[in-house]
Order: structure tokens, then C-alpha cells, then sequence
């Protein structure tokens, strides 16, 4: 070993220390004899231009280079990159974590532009194994593998607060809601909407899943190709949960996802249009007849509305006339009727002079007495009326007496005499009926 280092030391002697000493005694022998013309010929006008022109390239040569590197440096920034956390996701729920950041790249342009190519490769994660229920602050961590190690990076935000909760589950009801019903043809009726099951699992933290107050299968009727009469499958239709007020509550439904069978009907029933004057003719003139060019409509809707729709009223505004007219009239829907099978009418109405007859002896009959009382006419006088009826001569000859009706409305009369107003009505609208005697003696006792 001695002579092994004994050697290195003569190598190094030999080859390094004494060719610089020698270098350096040359250079110091040099300055001593010759120190005079060097001071002569630095201290030269030429010399000192030379010396100043060589310094200043130098100097713009630096610079350059740098500035060159500075300049070339750029920023690139990445926005809304998912991020990814690695956790049991069965045992516990996240909160307070952000889904993506923005990531700022600094560095020279040609890396940036082979980072922006592996931009689909780059991912933001966070490591939230082992943490325990209860609020956390984490730090987010940038894979930067498919990058160059000469570009610095920002994220945006670089550290989250998270509260980690424990993930509960709970069974709940499954409702349906339809959503764009009214995109339906408006002569279809979505009647009945069954799901394939009845109920659902929800897991979250446990004070979300008490804000959950219905779970909820949204049925797009748009989803539905070609519709018309007849039953329809729909698959994957999506659940949401909603709290009292109506918003979205966001926890995990299973399965998230339902199927639906839907059966579109076409409800439909025909009514008679009733034809009704409204208004005073002017005077001596009475209705002959009234001529619609249609009698009946076809009505569509829920069965349970268009059912108990026995006729359409249709109002014509006689005031004042004075001739024959014919009236265009639309048709109004009734209300929760979706479609009708026509929408205007003409209605003729031809008029006559007015002529005035009396039908003796129209019985009065009680209406809307209390089920507890007895009401009676106090003599033969208060228990019929003679009703006097104008119109025009051919309508008055036709008329049955018998469909002449006097009434006296007792709702809201107590145990006691009364003079009650007789209301007089006739089946034959182109005909005014009015009783002689207004006001009838009637007294109401107790069963």
C-alpha cells in the first residue's frame, strides 16, 4: 500500500504540481523583466480601446445568453384536471375535497409543448388511506412522470381541508316523475308508469341521508321513440334523492340506475255544444232558431275529467240585435282538457218578432232545503205560479209545459215563515221565462 500511494503522489507531482509551478515562475519571470513595456503598452489610448471593445462583447455575449433562456421560459396552464383519491370508498364518504384544480407549467416553450401533449396522462391525486372520521387538511400531489423535470409546476388549489365521515346505508321507497309530459301528442295520456322494483338502497354520511326525504326515478317521456297507444319499455332511468324543500341531496343510490314500463293511452269522449244568448235582443224581436254548424266535439283527457264533462257552454253576444247574423265562435277547452276536436264553430241566428203567452198552474217545486226541516206553500196561491214565457211564435208552439220548472231556494233558511223569490227555468234558451208572482209565503219547520 505504502508504494502504491508512494506512486500516485509521484504521478501527480510529476504530471500536475510541477508543470504549474514551472508555468507560474515563467509567468512571474516574465512580469519582472518586461513589467515596464506592459505598463507602456496597457497605459496606451489603442490598447485601452481594445481591451474596453473585447470587455464589452464579453459582457453582451452574458447577457445574451441569459436573457435568451429567460425569454424562452414560458407558462402554460391546465385547467379543471381531475383529481383522484385513493381510499376505501365502501367504508367512508369524502367531503370538502375538490373534483379538479387548475395546474400552472413554467418552463422552457419546447417542454411545454410536449407536456400539453401528455396533458390526457397527467393526473392530480391525493392519498387519504389510513385517515381516520373527522376534519383533515391534505395536500395534493402532482403526477409529473410524462413530464420534463426542467418545468415547475403550480396547482391551484395545492391543499384541501376534507371531513371524512363514515358511509351508512338506508332502504327508502322508489317514486317516479315525469319529466316533459306535456311534449306528449296532445291527444295521448300517459296513464299508468310501473318500475321494476318498489325500493333502493342509499349509503352516505348518516346526517345526509336524513335530509332525504323521497328518492325519486325520472321518467323522460322524450325518451320514448315514436310514441302513441300502446306499452313502452324504458332502461336506465336515473334515481335522484331530494330533501323536503325539493333539492338534490347528493348521496349514493343502488342501484343507480331502474327500468319502467309505460302504457299511453287516448281517453276520448263526445259532448254536446250548448248554445247559449247572452244579452237583451232589441225590442219586439225574439231567437226563431239557432243554427250551429257543428252539434258535438270530441274531447281528450284523463278519463276521471273528460267524464264528468256532459257539454260545452258556447256564449253568443245578441245585445241589441236586431237581424239575422251568423256569429264564428272559438271553443274553449274546459278545464284539464288537453285536446278538442275542433276549435271554432258558426252559430246562425235567425230572429222573429216577440210574442207573449202564460202557462197557469206551474207547481213550485223546493230546492236545497236543510234534510232536517219540512217546508210547505201556506196556501194554494204560494204553491203554484203562472209563468209567463216570449219568444218567437214557433218556439212558444212547441213548448211542453211540462218543461217549464218554478223553484224556491231555501239554502241557508232557518225554522220560520219567508217570502222566497220564485226562479223560473225552461229547457228552450231561445225562450225568456218570468213567473207573475215574484215571491211566494213558505214556512219551514223542524222534522
Amino acid at each position: 500500500m505504502k508504494k502504491i500511494s508512494k506512486n500516485i503522489l509521484l504521478f501527480f507531482d510529476k504530471w500536475l504540481i510541477t508543470p504549474i509551478t514551472k508555468f507560474f515562475l515563467l509567468v512571474t519571470d516574465f512580469l519582472k523583466n518586461n513589467g515596464r513595456e506592459i505598463e507602456k503598452f496597457i497605459n496606451k489610448k489603442q490598447t485601452l480601446i481594445v481591451l474596453s471593445l473585447i470587455f464589452a462583447f464579453g459582457v453582451f455575449f452574458i447577457v445574451d445568453k441569459n436573457s435568451d433562456t429567460l425569454l424562452n421560459k414560458s407558462a402554460e396552464v391546465l385547467y379543471n384536471q381531475p383529481v383522484t383519491a385513493e381510499y376505501n370508498s365502501e367504508a367512508y364518504v369524502i367531503e370538502g375535497l375538490p373534483t379538479t384544480v387548475d395546474i400552472t407549467l413554467i418552463g422552457r416553450t419546447s417542454d411545454l409543448y410536449l407536456a400539453r401533449q401528455y396533458a390526457s396522462n397527467l393526473n392530480v391525486s391525493v392519498d387519504l388511506t389510513g385517515l381516520t372520521p373527522g376534519s383533515h387538511k391534505v395536500k395534493l400531489n402532482y403526477n409529473r412522470s410524462q413530464t420534463s423535470r426542467s418545468i415547475d409546476y403550480k396547482l391551484d388549489p395545492s391543499t384541501a381541508n376534507i371531513v371524512v365521515y363514515e358511509k351508512v346505508s338506508e332502504t327508502r321507497e322508489l317514486d317516479s316523475d315525469i319529466l316533459h309530459k306535456d311534449h306528449l301528442d296532445s291527444t295521448l295520456i300517459l296513464d299508468s308508469v310501473d318500475l321494476n322494483r318498489n325500493d333502493v338502497i342509499i349509503k352516505g354520511a348518516s346526517y345526509k341521508l336524513k335530509q332525504v326525504a323521497t328518492v325519486k326515478a325520472l321518467v323522460d317521456v322524450d325518451n320514448i321513440n315514436n310514441p302513441k297507444v300502446g306499452t313502452f319499455s324504458l332502461k336506465d332511468i336515473p334515481l335522484v334523492a331530494y330533501d323536503e324543500k325539493g333539492d338534490k341531496i347528493d348521496v349514493e343510490i343502488v342501484p343507480s340506475t331502474v327500468e319502467a314500463q309505460l302504457k299511453i293511452t287516448s281517453p276520448s269522449k263526445e259532448v254536446a255544444l250548448q248554445i247559449i244568448p247572452v244579452g237583451d235582443l232589441a225590442f219586439g224581436k225574439s231567437i226563431k232558431d239557432l243554427s250551429p254548424s257543428i252539434s258535438k266535439v270530441t274531447i281528450y283527457g284523463e278519463a276521471s275529467i273528460i267524464n264528468a264533462i256532459e257539454s260545452i257552454p258556447i256564449e253568443i253576444d245578441v245585445k241589441n240585435l236586431s237581424s239575422d247574423k251568423t256569429f264564428n265562435v272559438n271553443i274553449q277547452k274546459p278545464a284539464g282538457v288537453r285536446e278538442i276536436s275542433n276549435k271554432t264553430l258558426s252559430v246562425k241566428v235567425t230572429l222573429d218578432d216577440v210574442i207573449t203567452k202564460e202557462f197557469p198552474d206551474q207547481h213550485i217545486s223546493i230546492v236545497n232545503l236543510n234534510s232536517n226541516y219540512n217546508a210547505y206553500a201556506l196556501s194554494k196561491e204560494d204553491g203554484y205560479v203562472t209563468v209567463v214565457v216570449r219568444g218567437s211564435s214557433d218556439a212558444i208552439n212547441q213548448l211542453d209545459p211540462n218543461t217549464i220548472s218554478a223553484t224556491v231556494d231555501l239554502s241557508g233558511y232557518g225554522i220560520g215563515e219567508y217570502d222566497v223569490e220564485v226562479q223560473v227555468h225552461g229547457d228552450d234558451i231561445k225562450l225568456n221565462y218570468e213567473s207573475k208572482t215574484k215571491t211566494v209565503r213558505i214556512r219551514i219547520e223542524e222534522k
